[in-house]
């Protein structure tokens, strides 16, 4: 029967199922959740049918396990950049207070009187020049 043939007294002709020759399983149209339970999953016919899917989900646990190690490399490295960060600060703030005692004014004037070098007792005077301006 085809589809655009009107249907009299309002039932359709049964159709036929298609025949499988003997010995040849059809495929079940089961969930997958029953395919699991019954172990289904397991056979040749199913293994060879989802090859692509199969080798799929083992790419993609392959890229899951990289990137967990991946991603505790990067939280080692990070450690050990911010402890050498740390350490970098500490010995520059050491470095700085060497210097700030070491440059003291009354330090530097003890040192310079050996070479008759003394701190002036007044105060240093500025002199400025006023610029002509080409009016």
């Amino acid at each position: 029967m085809h589809e655009d043939e009107y249907i009299v007294g309002g039932k359709a002709p049964k159709s036929e199922k298609p025949k499988t020759p003997k010995g040849e399983k059809r495929p079940s149209k089961s969930s997958a959740f029953t395919q699991i339970l019954n172990g289904d999953f397991l056979t040749k016919e199913f293994v060879l049918n989802n090859l692509n899917y199969i080798f799929f989900l083992m790419f993609l646990l392959i890229l899951i396990v990289a990137k967990g190690y991946y991603g505790k490399q990067v939280n080692k490295d990070i450690d050990t950049a911010q402890k050498e960060l740390d350490q970098n600060a500490a010995e520059f703030i050491e470095a700085k207070a060497r210097l700030e005692l070491r440059t003291r004014r009354y330090k530097l004037a003890e040192k310079l009187e050996k070479r008759e070098v003394k701190e002036t007792k007044n105060a240093t005077k500025v002199i400025r020049l006023k610029k002509k301006t080409n009016e």
